[in-house]
């Protein structure tokens, strides 16, 4: 499997229900690093690094989530950050 970094933006119910807090802890666990952001259109920005599969499963976790309802999702493929080191809440 091979390192990536995708810029991804979720809408639904993403705000106010430990989304951004719930993305930090899955990305510790899959040792994935990025950001996440609320925007004022209601949705939530990230860039997320690491292995695709990793990804993938962080974003199925968060479908899984019983307080967070994802009605879309937009990823695209971004460059890595090499210098990159952890995953961050940003405001």
């Amino acid at each position: 499997m091979q390192k990536i970094r995708e810029a991804i933006s979720f809408y639904g119910r993403v705000q106010g229900v430990g989304f951004r807090y719930k993305l930090g802890y899955l990305a510790q666990m899959y040792s994935v690093t990025g950001w996440a952001r609320n925007e004022y259109d209601g949705s939530v920005s990230t860039e997320l690094q690491g292995l695709e599969e990793d990804i993938d499963k962080i974003i199925q976790a968060l479908y899984n989530d019983r307080y967070i309802e994802i009605d879309d999702i937009r990823r695209r493929r971004i460059s890595l950050d090499e210098d990159e080191r952890r995953f961050g809440i940003r405001y």
